[in-house]
């Protein structure tokens, strides 16, 4: 440990999450000393025979969101190198295992815990002519994803691609009660234990329970089977994780494991349980270098969830970098199906609730399937109107988002795609900025779902 002011516990994480900034915070007041491993402060630098991390800390606590990047391996060579100097809870082999969904479920199934059967095929042909085994209804997925983005069901009728966009997909057996609502269990295992557990069930016109999506949630910690905790438990050593989120979903057959999630979000637990898991994330890095802990202390704090700005997270005088990245009134933005990809210009209105998507453009791409028919309100109508909506993949400037976009003809209109305030919450518009010369706002396209 560095001098006398107990452990310097680093926090990874290049991204703005509430749980970073929740883990720092628990640190601090644990007392001991936080640092927040980002862009503006990490360093490493090799001189002769040593290799000098910057900042200085003694144990590291992996929070790298592998998901939402266009190139995972970069950061996980990042995380790599920094494991070589400091011990690191949630390595990036356990963690690149955990991110990649099939990776996970051949690990499982190998150590005999019950995953849904699964399917990954690097060639079209061989995928689709095994579609029969799956049933009438399907899930597809891409294996690296996040809050339930890139999951679809699919019929016995539609073709499957090995690729959605840049990232593999493969199908999976789809597991669900008869005459039982659909819901699974989000189970939040931290070391040897069980922080907090909590029912997820689907929101109205959707299947998955994701809480990013709507789903509600429920505290399940006191109504664990003890089957459930010893499933977690071993899933997540399985995998190697130190702190993860495991999903169990029963079926007429028992327990599945659906995943297990290196980086999975605190608020849906907090919401459900009272319980962070942040406290417990900080007392397992500060023993893990030594350090002692107050055990009172670590429960009083998951009593509230403290995802505040931490004191420790750098700041540059030139630049806040919790200000959003700046898009324009119009942005060049990838927008990814089942069927391709395909480049296009789309227009940026803060307006719009959702984002919405051509109609020959989704055709092209493979959008879908339609998830359900929504009323929605339009620019200056009265009446709602009935659109289909379908789970799209747009990635803008790097990142990428999925969401539940209306399909509606714009070929009337200048461009074949709208982002709405579900992706430009994202960001700050900037409307002044465009990529084609046109900067002329003349398309009112308001669009919102009708209470």
């Amino acid at each position: 440990m560095n001098g006398s002011s107990g452990v310097r516990v680093g926090v990874l994480s290049f991204h703005n999450s509430k749980e970073s900034k929740a883990i720092c915070n628990a640190v601090e007041d644990l007392g001991h000393e936080p640092e927040w491993l980002r862009e503006e402060n990490t360093t490493i630098r090799v001189r002769g025979d040593d290799v000098e991390l910057t900042p200085d800390v003694d144990v590291v606590a992996n929070r790298m969101l592998l998901s939402n990047t266009e190139q995972p391996c970069e950061e996980l060579g990042i995380a790599n190198t920094i494991q070589s100097l400091r011990p690191m809870l949630n390595t990036p082999n356990a963690t690149l295992r955990a991110s990649h969904k099939f990776a996970t479920a051949g690990a499982l199934a190998e150590a005999d815990i019950q995953v849904p059967d699964a399917l990954m095929a690097l060639d079209s042909t061989a995928l689709n002519a095994a579609r029969d085994d799956f049933g009438e209804e399907a899930v597809y997925k891409t294996a690296i994803g996040t809050h339930g983005g890139g999951t679809w069901k699919v019929t016995r009728d539609e073709h499957v691609n090995p690729k959605v966009g840049n990232r593999y997909a493969f199908l999976q057996s789809l597991i669900e009660r008869d005459g039982q609502k659909h819901r699974d269990i989000r189970v939040y295992v931290v070391g040897d234990d069980v922080v907090g557990a909590m029912y997820r069930y689907a929101p109205d016109n959707d299947w998955r329970t994701n809480v990013a999506l709507g789903g509600s949630v429920e505290d399940a910690t006191d109504d664990l089977p003890e089957e459930v905790v010893d499933i977690a438990t071993k899933a997540s050593e399985v995998v190697g994780l130190d702190y993860a989120g495991v999903d169990i979903v029963e079926g007429n057959d028992g327990w599945f494991v659906l995943e297990v999630n290196p980086t999975a979000g605190f608020k849906g637990l907090y919401e459900a349980t009272g319980r962070s898991p942040a406290p417990y994330i900080a007392k397992l890095a500060i023993e893990r270098a030594g350090g002692t802990v107050d055990q009172e202390r670590v429960r009083e704090l998951s009593a509230t969830l403290d995802d505040s700005v931490p004191s420790c997270k750098p700041r540059l005088p030139t630049s806040d970098s919790d200000e959003p990245v700046i898009v324009g009134y119009t942005e060049e933005v990838v927008v990814h199906g089942t069927q391709g990809s395909k480049t296009v210009v789309a227009k940026s209105d803060t307006g719009a609730t959702r984002t919405s998507i051509d109609t020959s453009l989704a055709a092209e791409i493979g959008a879908g399937p339609i998830k359900s028919v929504m009323k929605v309100k339009s620019g200056s109508l009265k009446s709602g109107k009935s659109r289909p909506v379908v789970d799209l993949v747009v990635g803008v400037g790097g990142r990428q988002h999925t969401v539940t976009a209306s399909v509606e003809d714009r070929s009337h209109m200048d461009y074949p795609l709208l982002l709405g305030r579900d992706i430009l919450g994202n960001y700050q518009v900037d409307v002044s900025k465009t990529v084609d010369g046109n900067d002329e706002a003349n398309e009112e396209e308001e669009e919102s779902l009708e209470e």
